[in-house]
């Protein structure tokens, strides 16, 4: 990992723009997570604050994977290459990017509520973020700049991915990285502390820039959650990178499938892991596919081939000393809640419970009826279509289920408190199920 947080990436980054103290420009913050990195620099430079307000567009039902992105303005930007590749059609694009709109809209009011927009005519926009995956809501943000009249639009970014960092070379006058990571997975996997950012959070950051008094800067948690080591496990012909986390007297562990677009360094499943690890859960996060499977998109949406790694994985885990005598769990996200109830429904392994967060339980088939793992399916009350399709898959499923909404949550639970709950949700399905599944005989269904 390059960084400890987002803080002290703000502060490296403020050093390699040093050179522009005393000009006239803007630094502008991504929200929500290019913020706090934004607020180190502007503070460093002494220039004003604001944000720059962009959404992505994902493909429809697996939200991870942008096809394009969107800003004020009217700005919009489409990669072609993945609209064409996911097979998304014109109703659906438009569909996603009305719904995007008006979250653009929301929140650019909510964030400039009490403080106008700084002018950007014949000024530097020096644009900020906490890093650049595919570059899609960078493109989007440096249109907007140029919209709005910099005379000079920067872009300034901890990581990316050398790919994104080529596209965006012809969108910005300027592109300043710290690291540019040759296998290059997600850009939370380059913090080690990657926690959401809430809407409140961007507001009072915001507040303070506007007359220059920066809050204090967070002390780190007394009790952080134990640190994790990096695994390698052989699955058929391929190895696969994880990360293992046991606590100290554990109560189970919970292995983690993660959806399409994201990997074990997904920064909404490291949070999930955290609240678990703090509740005496050991996890495992690793990525069901190779770098070069993924490319071919679809061994994404191949729910028998991540069902076969998963039980592999999970023989590989029982078989280590510090997790053998542990009960396991299935926490699932997107197309992975899918492939953790195909592989809860093998009978090679033993599998004590199961969560699916805004899952696609619908594309386990036949497997549904075999499952006889407890199934918690979480889903966000405005995540309408897969709302529906996880009431109809509970409705096949024969074991122990249950089906919680998460009020006020889309597929990504980006709302403030959402994640937040639905960690917590799972945390005592997990908790209650693998404490009762370690005081059963090990020869017991």
């Amino acid at each position: 990992m390059f960084f400890e947080d987002r803080a002290e990436a703000g502060r490296r980054l403020a050093g390699r723009l040093a050179t522009l103290r005393g000009e006239d420009i803007v630094v502008l913050g991504l929200p929500r997570g290019g913020v706090p990195v934004a607020c180190e620099v502007a503070q460093a430079l002494d220039a004003p604050l604001d944000v720059i307000v962009v959404r992505k567009l994902g493909v429809p039902y697996q939200p991870e994977l942008a096809f394009g992105a969107i800003g004020e303005d009217g700005v919009r930007v489409i990669n072609h290459v993945v609209v064409e590749r996911a097979g998304v059609t014109g109703e659906e694009m438009a569909w996603v990017e009305r719904r995007e709109r008006a979250e653009l809209v929301r929140r650019a009011a909510r964030f400039r509520a009490g403080h106008p927009r700084i002018p950007l005519t014949g000024r530097t926009a020096v644009i900020v973020d906490d890093g650049v995956a595919t570059g899609a809501t960078a493109r989007a943000a440096c249109g907007v700049a140029r919209a709005q009249g910099a005379a000079r639009v920067v872009l300034a970014v901890p990581v990316a991915s050398r790919d994104a960092l080529h596209l965006l070379e012809r969108e910005a006058d300027e592109v300043i990285c710290l690291e540019q990571p040759r296998f290059f997975y997600a850009v939370g996997g380059c913090y080690h502390h990657f926690g959401q950012i809430t809407d409140e959070e961007v507001v009072e950051l915001l507040d303070h820039a506007a007359v220059r008094t920066f809050p204090p800067r967070p002390i780190p948690a007394a009790d952080p959650p134990p640190r994790g080591e990096e695994v390698r496990v052989q699955a058929g012909k391929v190895t696969l990178a994880g990360q293992l986390t046991i606590p100290g007297h554990p109560i189970g562990v919970v292995v983690f499938a993660h959806g399409s677009g994201s990997s074990r360094h997904s920064p909404r499943n490291r949070y999930v892991a955290e609240v678990l690890q703090r509740a005496g859960l050991g996890t495992l996060l690793f990525d069901l596919l190779t770098p070069a499977e993924e490319s071919d998109r679809a061994n994404v949406f191949d729910i028998g081939l991540l069902a076969r790694r998963l039980v592999e994985v999970t023989a590989w885990l029982t078989g280590q000393e510090q997790a053998r005598e542990l009960p396991v769990g299935y926490f699932g996200a997107s197309t992975g809640a899918a492939a953790a109830l195909c592989a809860a429904a093998d009978p090679s392994v033993r599998v004590s419970a199961v969560v699916s967060r805004g899952g696609r339980p619908d594309l386990a088939g036949r497997a549904l009826a075999a499952v006889r793992a407890p199934t918690l399916l979480i889903v966000g009350s405005r995540d309408h279509l897969v709302l529906d399709l996880n009431r109809q898959a509970a409705k096949a499923m024969s074991c122990e289920t249950a089906l919680v909404e998460v009020a006020g949550a889309t597929h990504l639970f980006e709302e403030p408190g959402t994640l937040r709950k639905a960690a917590e949700l799972a945390r005592d399905w997990f908790t209650t199920r693998l404490s009762a599944a370690a005081t059963e005989p090990m020869g017991s269904a």
